[in-house]
């Protein structure tokens, strides 16, 4: 699915964001521009986001169990 929107820098600055006043401002300037968006234009962008959600949660589920089945039992 090629995304029309740029979920990762958000996510990205996010993760990056040194407090959560920062990240707060962040998720606000992405639900401005959502309000900005035609009505025809928000559910590509609700789908879009979605995917890129999945995708991202799918992505740390991967990386955990890799990183947990590394760690040596006790």
């Amino acid at each position: 699915m090629s995304s029309k929107f740029d979920f990762k820098s958000y996510h990205v600055r996010a993760i990056n964001a040194a407090n959560d006043e920062e990240k707060k401002a962040i998720n606000q300037e992405l639900k401005d521009f959502y309000a900005g968006l035609s009505e025809e234009e928000k559910p590509a962008f609700n789908q879009e986001l979605q995917h890129f959600l999945l995708t991202e949660m799918g992505r740390l589920g991967s990386d955990y169990q890799a990183i947990k089945n590394n760690i040596p039992q006790n």
